[in-house]
């Protein structure tokens, strides 16, 4: 009985190191996204530049970052997931080093610019080496861990970055950044290859690869999930960045009280996380999931648009939303898998997780100027109806790609 436990654990523990390296570097994919925010006070007062140049990092990062993520795609299923991964992780880890060490602002743009390079491989490389070496019957959970695992890099990056300034100033933290990178790309180095987890690649197809992977790429299900990641990102902009001022200026909600019901959203969020990858493996009605994940973001978005609930009330419905949003997201990882033919999983998951740049782009140009024009009700609004929208794109979806 012992020896077939440890058989069991034997044949387990590759599958656990490829989850934990994995989620390891999308750790740091989301730890680097923040890497400036916490730090752009003492950043502005050092180059004595304004809020619109500083933009220009942010700007730089997320242009590129859209523009290539998807030839990143093709290069992941052509090269190999992993060497991108430790290439993308190397990349971002130098620019933010260089940052730190060279005083420039224009070089500290153009790092940006080179991190948005690096940048462009965490979603194919990641979804690539998932898909190719965890079983079928772990996968959902596999999403989940590593979909928790950027979460906590988002969550635990301003504290940090903010510990290591106090102590090395604004350039020690983003070296120290870069030494994450750094570290973890060293232990993706270091793990060796398990036969029975190797990568199993789908059959050459004749004719140009490239024109046959576009072909799948801008096929009907691919594109509808595009348009999914594309509405997922412009609800996350429009609660994360605008809920707390729009509670504001629509009740009167103290800073405080707002802050906390964003902060609720956001870690319960994570917990959703967790209990989708729980549900992902006990069905395979994904779509259903998602569909009910959906409904719940539009029913309590609308509704602290539409009442004045008080302090715990708001808490516990922007809580609520929050959980909803997370449970989804194994589900929707799950239906883009579904649809991708084995050997493209790096293309097709660069490609659709460009919405979420798409989104980043957009959604601030939309809920600004809402903003702007003094309608706060007409954000959250917008964030419950962006959800339905997205209920259509499941509801719709092919059963595979063309």
């Amino acid at each position: 009985m012992s020896q077939a436990t440890e058989l069991m654990a034997a044949s387990r523990a590759p599958h656990t190191r490829i989850v934990g390296a994995v989620s390891a570097a999308h750790f740091v994919s989301h730890y680097y996204i923040l890497l400036l925010a916490p730090l752009l006070p003492f950043v502005r007062a050092d180059y004595h530049v304004s809020y619109t140049e500083i933009g220009f990092a942010f700007a730089a990062f997320n242009v590129v970052s859209a523009a290539l993520q998807t030839p990143a795609g093709f290069l992941v299923d052509w090269l190999g997931a992993r060497i991108l991964l430790i290439g993308g992780l190397a990349i971002g880890a130098t620019a933010f080093i260089i940052v730190g060490l060279v005083d420039s602002y224009w070089v500290m743009v153009a790092m940006f610019a080179l991190a948005g390079v690096g940048n462009t491989v965490y979603h194919p490389a990641d979804y690539a080496l998932l898909s190719h070496h965890v079983p079928s019957d772990r996968i959902g959970r596999a999403f989940s861990v590593h979909t928790f695992a950027g979460m906590l890099g988002s969550a635990v990056a301003p504290a940090s970055l903010l510990m290591m300034q106090s102590l090395w100033g604004w350039r020690g933290a983003f070296v120290g950044a870069g030494i994450l990178g750094f570290a973890v790309a060293a232990v993706l180095l270091a793990m060796r290859e398990y036969p029975e987890v190797k990568t199993v690649h789908a059959p050459r197809e004749t004719g140009a690869p490239a024109a046959v992977g576009w072909r799948l790429l801008l096929s009907a299900p691919i594109l509808l999930n595009l348009i999914f990641f594309v509405l997922l990102a412009m609800m996350s902009g429009g609660l994360y960045n605008y809920s707390v001022v729009a509670f504001g200026a629509l009740y009167g909600t103290a800073v405080t009280t707002a802050n906390a019901a964003l902060t609720g959203n956001l870690l319960l969020s994570a917990i959703g996380v967790l209990i989708g990858g729980v549900l992902v493996g006990r069905t395979t009605r994904h779509g259903l999931v998602a569909m009910l994940g959906l409904a719940g973001i539009a029913l309590f978005v609308a509704l602290v648009a539409q009442f004045d609930l008080g302090s715990l009330a708001l808490i516990a419905a922007m809580s609520a939303a929050g959980f909803c949003s997370g449970v989804i997201m194994p589900s929707r990882d799950m239906i883009v898998r579904e649809l991708t033919p084995p050997g493209s999983f790096g293309k097709v998951f660069g490609f659709v997780t460009t919405g979420f740049n798409i989104g980043g782009i957009i959604s601030p140009l939309i809920f600004g100027a809402i903003m702007d024009h003094g309608s706060p009700k007409l954000v959250l609004l917008l964030v419950a109806a962006f959800s339905l929208v997205a209920i259509v794109t499941v509801v719709t979806r092919p059963r595979q790609a063309a």
